[in-house]
C-alpha cells in the first residue's frame, strides 16, 4: 500500500470509499469530544469527505491532511471556496476561512506546519493503512497533534475474507497503539451494513481517546 495506489484511485475516480453524506458515527458521537465552537479539528487522510462540510457548518475550524491533490481540488470546489495555496517543502497547504488542508505525505507533515489542534477525527486514516504502517502512523499522529483527544472509527473482520482498505483493526490493536497516551473508551460496536463489507461479518467500532 503505497502512494501510487491512492494516486491511481483518485486519477481513475475509483473512490467508492467516498460517502454520499456525513458519516453517521460523526453525527452521533462528535459531541463526546466536548469541544467549544471554533475549536480546530484535524482530519487525517481526509480526501474530500462531506464530514468536513458538516464540521464547518457546525461551527468548527478544520485542518486536514491528504495525499491526493485531486481530492483537495475537488473538496474546495464542492465547498464553493477558492483556496490560497502555499508551498511548505514537500507539503502544499490549501487554505481558506476556517480550513487548512495539507497536501502530501502525512509523514512529512510536522507539528509546526499543522499548528495547534483541539481534537482529531480519524474515520478513514488508521483503517486505510496496512498493519506494517499503523504503529508509525499512530505515533506520528500523537506527536504532531500533541496528544489531542480523538474520535476514532475502526472496522474489525476476518482479513482473509476481504482485501483492504479499509483494513481490519482489532480492538486489542487499538489499545496497543494508544493505551500509553490516552484513556480509551468504546462508544459503539455495531454490525456493518452495506458497502464493501456487506457480504462478510464485520463490526464497526467507535472510540473516544482522551488524555491519560
Amino acid at each position: 500500500m503505497d502512494a501510487a495506489f491512492w494516486h491511481q484511485r483518485w486519477q481513475a475516480n475509483e473512490i467508492s470509499f467516498h460517502g454520499s453524506k456525513p458519516n453517521p458515527q460523526l453525527v452521533a458521537h462528535f459531541n463526546t469530544l466536548s469541544l467549544a465552537k471554533g475549536s480546530r479539528v484535524f482530519v487525517p487522510l481526509c480526501g474530500k469527505t462531506l464530514d468536513i462540510g458538516w464540521l464547518l457548518s457546525n461551527g468548527y475550524r478544520i485542518a486536514g491532511a491528504e495525499l491526493s491533490e485531486i481530492a483537495i481540488t475537488q473538496l474546495f470546489a464542492e465547498l464553493g471556496v477558492e483556496p490560497r495555496i502555499a508551498e511548505l517543502g514537500a507539503i502544499k497547504r490549501y487554505s481558506a476561512t476556517d480550513i487548512d488542508i495539507f497536501v502530501g505525505d502525512i509523514f512529512d507533515l510536522t507539528g509546526e506546519m499543522l499548528g495547534p489542534v483541539d481534537a482529531v477525527y480519524d474515520r478513514a486514516a488508521l483503517v486505510a493503512l496496512p498493519e506494517n504502517m499503523r504503529a508509525r502512523y499512530t505515533k506520528h499522529l500523537t506527536d504532531i497533534t500533541n496528544n489531542a483527544p480523538q474520535l476514532l472509527v475502526t472496522f474489525e473482520y476476518d482479513q482473509a475474507l476481504m482485501q483492504g482498505p479499509p483494513f481490519s483493526v482489532s480492538r486489542d490493536e487499538v489499545r496497543r497503539h494508544y493505551e500509553d497516551s490516552y484513556e480509551i473508551s468504546s462508544l459503539a460496536n455495531s454490525d456493518v451494513m452495506g458497502g464493501r463489507m456487506e457480504t462478510i461479518a464485520a463490526k464497526e467500532d467507535v472510540w473516544l481517546l482522551k488524555y491519560s
